[in-house]
């Protein structure tokens, strides 16, 4: 069965608040409780749900971000990987296509941290070079 209307709303509402009660869900909707609920089990059931999660507030965030992107050798991904893997502030690795070919989403408390940490990604087997972003402020947040 196909996601609806009815489905993309309520999935909107969760995203706003995972912990938003069945009730109040149902209420918004205009919807039964027990409706709303089945949809939830539904959308659980088949996949479009995989779970609910935590997002920490700027308080228990640390303050800086940054972005590395990375070009690396041929056939050292694995390698490259292993590492990132091993930094406690590496958040994120996406492969792309284009100029480089990672992604490395970090987060830092200090300064000497992030620097600390694109110095050991920069002194990784494997890496050509890279090139960092630092982020000064978000202005969309979707996640």
């Amino acid at each position: 069965m196909q996601n609806d209307e009815i489905d993309t709303a309520l999935l909107a509402l969760l995203a706003e608040n995972a912990r938003m009660p069945v009730t109040a869900l149902a209420r918004k909707l205009g919807l039964a409780r027990t409706t709303v609920q089945s949809r939830i089990d539904r959308l659980e059931t088949n996949g479009t749900i995989t779970g609910y999660t935590l997002r920490l507030g700027r308080k228990s965030v640390p303050q800086l971000k940054a972005t590395a992107l990375l070009s690396i050798e041929p056939r050292s991904g694995p390698a490259v990987l292993a590492r990132l893997k091993s930094l406690s502030n590496v958040v994120r690795v996406h492969t792309t296509s284009g100029r480089f070919d990672m992604i490395v989403e970090l987060s830092a408390r200090t300064t000497e941290d992030l620097d600390d940490t694109l110095d050991r990604i920069g002194d990784a087997k494997g890496v050509r070079s890279s090139e960092s972003l630092i982020q000064l402020s978000t202005k969309i947040d979707r996640g």
